[in-house]
């Protein structure tokens, strides 16, 4: 049987790398993110408009057409990435690095965003795949205008996802708040959505309704 993401809850901080400098590296606070991942999505928007001359129209609905697809890799990334989990000792370390250490220090603020370095690699890395995917279908103007749109919905998830963790839930955006919990404290295997509950009806993992007590 492969094993399961951890229950047992602590405080404080995992420690990730023995090494300084890249343990200071899987930290940040939201005042660098917002600074540094703001300067790459005006520059992003500046690329498709200025440089490779997407009209308006064809950017607004390319980077909503990002967006919309961000809340689909979202739920697929925490479904089948986050939570690969297996015997294998590599697997295991990867898991931990990526998420498992997120379930174990669930109130570990420096670690409820993606730190600027490793965020820029991972983004370049995902351009580079999405380039390619619209080189193969002869559009590749029109990445430009569609991975602005999957960046910002990434970033307006990670600070959903903050805010859920260290902020009391807006009466609004309660069952929000609660679906994210539950994922946490009950079950581990479902709820997969933050940002949205859509993907857990649509592929069945919503969890059971908490009952009123």
């Amino acid at each position: 049987m492969s094993p399961k993401v951890t229950t047992n809850f602590q405080t404080g901080q995992a420690q990730i790398f023995k090494n300084p400098v890249l343990e200071r590296l899987t930290k940040t606070d939201p005042i660098s993110n917002v600074i540094v991942y703001g300067l790459v999505s005006i520059g992003m928007t500046y690329l498709a408009i200025g440089i490779v001359k997407l009209s308006v129209l064809q950017f607004v609905i390319l980077f909503l057409s990002g967006l919309l697809f961000w809340t689909f890799a979202e739920y697929v990334l925490h479904r089948y990435l986050f939570h690969w989990i297996t015997e294998s000792k590599w697997v295991q370390r990867f898991h931990f690095i990526m998420h498992g250490s997120h379930h174990q220090f669930p109130k570990d603020e420096e670690r409820l965003l993606m730190p600027p370095v490793p965020g820029i690699i991972l983004a370049s890395i995902l351009f580079g795949i999405f380039y390619l995917v619209f080189w193969l279908v002869g559009y590749t103007d029109l990445v430009f205008g569609f991975f602005p749109g999957f960046f910002i919905g990434y970033l307006l998830y990670s600070f959903v996802h903050r805010a859920i963790h260290v902020k009391r839930p807006p009466k609004r955006f309660k069952n929000l708040w609660l679906h994210h919990n539950l994922h946490h404290y009950q079950y581990p295997e479902k709820a997969f959505g933050v940002s949205n509950t859509f993907w857990d009806k649509v592929f069945g993992t919503m969890p059971p309704k908490p009952s009123k007590k």
